[in-house]
């Protein structure tokens, strides 16, 4: 067939977009793998009867595939076409058409470029985590390669079954047969350590990389995060979080058309699209078996484990049977048959098999014929627990306390044992199937499938040895954590984050016995407070905070000291992040502070005093920000560079808005050009900001109101891509936001203010940061206002003030309220723009907010002259902004309020009085920078200016 033009298909509320490669019931997607989707899109293209033949060239070329693939793809579609199934007829001894008068849009042809496809060696390199194969995996070719085809006919495919059915292994298998033919990622992502669903979101967000922020983490705002990117989720064991887990999948599947799930579960996910694939116990030889039982998987993994332990094991006609039968009684259930292979090599075969058999006796109440899967398990578990010598059973016990598996030296400090004795005891459990060496060479480690540990859990009990393992875990990984909270330590530890991030959820273990009401409050708070700064590198901010939080009110009777101190710091980061500028942040900060300056402690007095800055700076109270910048400067004492250009920054930025704009530019400009680049990360995780991007960010206010515009623009862009090389969220923002707004709109820039708000917004949301986003909503107000619907300017000017006010982020507040004057204005609602005026102004000058004021009285100014009621009002404000803009060194400032007064009195015929008032503010600015205004003021001047 031809080539395939994109574009829309559409009948009886069905559409079908070649270019989103989307089916849409009603507009609402409906889920299809991308093999149904092309045989869906052929048939639609042809318009009449495509042949069988001709199907499975167009959706599999060069691939040798069978007719039962093709109906399984057809069964897909006739599934996802609900109650218009009979659409997609089966022609018999011919092939297959769609019916109905599917039509293609005119305008969907608006852009005839075709789709095109990029191979991955033009696209680089794909990631992938899927586990690699431990062993070889028996008696499962079939259901891989069923699996593989139910992929390309759904995108979201579900493997049931019972716990130690295989689950995980299967699914595996199945992604590392898919992986080099997506062209794309492949990830896996294990929910089984989990114990809140809540950090489902979370968990892919960390497994994806996705370096959210914020305090709602949701499935959302990860999906939307993941957007176009391409690839395979393995998501494992969802049946103990099977609620958020559906939520999480549902949301990925409708916003992300590139991205495929595998998940494994005990429970369905009930979500629309889903395929459910139960995974069948291996085969196993009847009672009446006749025939060699090595044809049936079970007994052939029997024997392939047996045989891994004990090399000489040989099969034999009495062995045959014996195998056979152990193989009935579990099940077929892949685990407990690997115990038992386990215990053969090492007992025997007849013992094996009547301690199973007595087991099994006890736990179903006498009936050999009633073995409940889910007791299966248990009585394997049982039996091959009370095989254990006491030492290996108490390490399997103690090992439990870890939800995500361990280092030898975990191991060690939970068992209380030394390295001999703990290697010996792993090396025996992995031997015998209880224990699963997950690590590399390099860096070994290991776990307990799920079902065994807990078990093992259970064994281990609630009393004193399950307190003192908890104990010696917590301690452990107070010592683990320890480079986070030495500031010589701290930037390799955030340069190597990888073994940290391995340990997140067993430092969720401890800390969550830790402060518990049984738990250990001292040994909690201390492990808190070594973590925090682990979990604001890793963009969980608001968990910081919670265990924070936690940890402080275990602390009674011991404040005052070191781990106060940094909880409460910890504490008040969090809240600024998660709550804005609240009056709780602000006393747990000061809080802090006395606690750094009684303990003479210098990085956290340096910490806590730019929180406090911060603080001040983004609710815009300058002279507090001001003064905690000579604070900073005064205990920092010149002693390093680093704390010298910290010291310039915090001062440069709220002298900039106070209108200093010659002092603020030169602080500004040597804190960029002097703040040191090693270390840097570490400096973003304390001071919650990035100097040198910041500093450059901030100057354009200056560098504009100087009427240094080229400077200014060409700082604005250097920003922006600076700090999209941090790859740190915020800092990114921060960029975008001063390069999309006070550079970009100020200068009438409003293709490159389009282009830096649009990312803006969209990176806001992929990472969860409020006032951000809000800023890039104003931008694309203003800019709809600007280009003639300021209606629609208004509605998104109003909504990102709101959003504004509601973090507390305030310094962007009366630059976009004098943009809504001005869309009010456009609008023809002069006194809903002068109230608007009002109240910048007054916030302006109770904040020393001073910078704006000029911009404020010369819009003013215009709003009174549309109005056309006062002749003389307008040239008093105009000549105010002025003056005001003159006595702050507002160059640029000047020019436009001068330009103000020139067009009125040129509205009013006196264009020689308009000449004399602005020629010698214009002939001030440097040449070869022209913004629309700086031409008009040409025009205005005459071509001789």
């Amino acid at each position: 067939m031809g080539q395939i033009e994109i574009g829309l298909f559409e009948h009886s509320g069905w559409e079908l977009d070649l270019e989103k490669r989307e089916l849409r019931a009603m507009g609402a997607p409906i889920p299809l793998g991308s093999r149904a989707f092309e045989i869906l899109e052929t048939l639609a293209v042809s318009g009449g009867i495509v042949t069988k033949d001709e199907l499975m060239k167009r959706v599999w070329p060069g691939l040798v595939v069978e007719e039962n693939t093709l109906q399984v793809h057809i069964s897909a579609i006739r599934r996802a076409l609900g109650k218009d199934r009979d659409l997609l007829r089966t022609v018999s001894g011919r092939g297959y058409r769609l019916l109905g008068e599917w039509t293609e849009p005119e305008t969907r042809f608006a852009d005839p470029m075709p789709a095109m496809r990029v191979p991955s060696s033009e696209r680089g390199f794909f990631v992938s985590n899927i586990p690699s194969a431990a062993s070889e995996l028996i008696g499962r070719e079939a259901a891989v390669s069923h699996i593989v085809t139910l992929m390309s006919a759904y995108r979201i495919v579900t493997l049931t079954g019972p716990g130690g059915i295989g689950k995980t292994v299967l699914a595996s298998e199945v992604a590392r047969r898919l992986q080099p033919t997506i062209n794309g990622d492949a990830i896996f992502v294990e929910l089984v350590s989990l114990s809140d669903p809540n950090l489902v979101p979370t968990t892919l967000a960390q497994a994806l990389d996705l370096h959210l922020q914020g305090d709602d983490i949701s499935a959302e705002l990860v999906a939307r995060a993941i957007g176009s990117r391409k690839m395979l989720l393995l998501i494992d064991n969802c049946e103990h979080v099977v609620d958020a887990a559906a939520e999480m999948v549902e949301a990925i599947v409708r916003a992300c058309q590139n991205v495929s799930v595998l998940a494994t579960s005990r429970e369905l996910l009930r979500i629309e699209g889903e395929f459910t694939y139960r995974v069948p116990p291996l085969d196993v030889p009847g009672n009446e078996q006749i025939g060699d039982p090595l044809q049936h998987s079970a007994v052939q993994l029997f024997v392939a484990r047996t045989r891994a332990l004990q090399s000489d094991f040989t099969m034999s006609e009495g062995r045959g049977s014996v195998i056979a039968g152990i193989c009935r009684h579990l099940d077929g259930i892949p685990l407990a048959i690997e115990f038992a292979a386990a215990r053969a090599a090492t007992l025997g075969l007849q013992q094996i098999a009547g301690r199973l058999d007595d087991r099994f006796v006890l736990l179903t109440g006498g009936r050999r014929t009633a073995l409940p899967r889910h007791r299966t398990l248990r009585a394997a578990l049982d039996w091959s627990y009370e095989l254990l010598p006491e030492g290996e059973r108490r390490l399997l016990r103690n090992l439990a306390v870890y939800p995500a598996g361990f280092t030898l030296e975990a191991a060690m400090a939970a068992s209380g044992e030394d390295e001999e004795e703990t290697a010996l005891g792993l090396s025996n459990l992995v031997s015998k199937s209880l224990v699963t060496f997950e690590g590399t060479e390099a860096a070994p480690r290991w776990r307990l499938l799920e079902t065994v540990r807990v078990y093992s859990l259970e064994k281990l009990g609630v009393g004193a040895d399950y307190r003192m393992t908890m104990r010696r875990s917590a301690a452990f990984f107070q010592s683990f954590f320890r480079p986070f909270s030495n500031e010589n330590s701290l930037q390799v530890a955030i340069e190597g984050l990888g073994p940290y991030r391995r340990e997140i959820d067993n430092l969720r273990a401890a800390l969550t016995w830790a402060l518990s009401p049984d738990g250990d409050g001292k040994l909690g708070a201390g492990l808190a407070a070594v973590a925090s700064d682990f979990w604001t590198a890793t963009s969980l901010v608001s968990e910081a905070g919670e265990w924070a939080q936690k940890a402080l009110s275990c602390l009674e009777g011991q404040e005052g000291g070191r781990t106060e101190m940094v909880l409460q710091c910890a504490l008040g980061f969090a809240l600024i992040y998660t709550q804005g500028m609240s009056e709780q942040g602000r006393e747990v900060l000061t809080r802090a502070l006395s606690l750094a300056e009684t303990l003479d402690d210098p990085d956290y007095r340096q910490r806590v005093t730019c929180a406090l800055w911060l603080f001040s700076a983004r609710s815009v109270e300058l002279k507090d920000a001001l003064a905690y910048a000579h604070e900073y400067e005064k205990g920092a004492g010149g002693r390093d560079a680093r704390s010298r250009a910290t010291a310039a920054w915090l001062t440069g930025i709220p002298q900039t808005y106070q209108a200093k704009h010659l002092e603020a530019h030169e602080r500004l400009g040597w804190a960029a050009k002097n703040s040191p680049s090693n270390n840097r990360r570490r400096d973003m995780l304390r001071l919650g900001a990035d100097i040198r991007t910041s500093s450059m960010a901030h100057n354009t206010v200056n560098l504009i109101s100087l009427g240094r515009l080229d400077a200014a623009s060409l700082t604005a862009g250097d920003s922006v891509l600076e700090a999209r090389a941090t790859k740190q969220p915020f800092v990114f923002c921060v960029a975008l936001a001063w390069a999309s707004a006070f550079v970009s709109l100020s200068l009438d820039n409003e293709v490159q203010a389009r282009e830096w708000g649009e990312e803006l917004i969209a990176h806001a949301m992929q990472h969860g940061l409020k006032p951000f986003y809000a800023v890039g909503l104003c931008v694309r107000g203003s800019l709809a206002s600007r280009s003639g619907s300021p209606a629609e300017g208004i509605d998104a000017l109003r909504s990102g003030l709101r959003q504004m006010q509601e973090a507390s982020y305030l310094l962007f507040y009366p630059f976009f309220m004098c943009e809504l004057a001005a869309a009010l204005q456009a609008d023809g609602r002069f006194d809903e723009a002068l109230v608007e005026i009002d109240v910048a102004q007054k916030f302006s000058a109770d904040k020393s907010y001073r910078w704006i004021i000029p911009e404020l009285l010369r819009k003013k100014g215009e709003i009174i002259a549309a109005q056309g009621a006062n002749e003389s009002s307008p040239v008093k404000l105009f000549q105010e902004a002025g003056q005001t803009a003159s006595s702050q060194g507002g160059l640029y400032w000047e020019l436009t309020a001068g330009m103000s007064h020139v067009e009125y009195l040129a509205s009013r015929g006196e264009r020689r009085a308009a000449q004399k008032i602005l020629l010698p503010i214009y002939e001030r600015f440097s040449e070869g920078f022209f913004t629309p205004r700086l031409l008009q003021a040409k025009i205005l001047l005459g071509t001789d200016a």
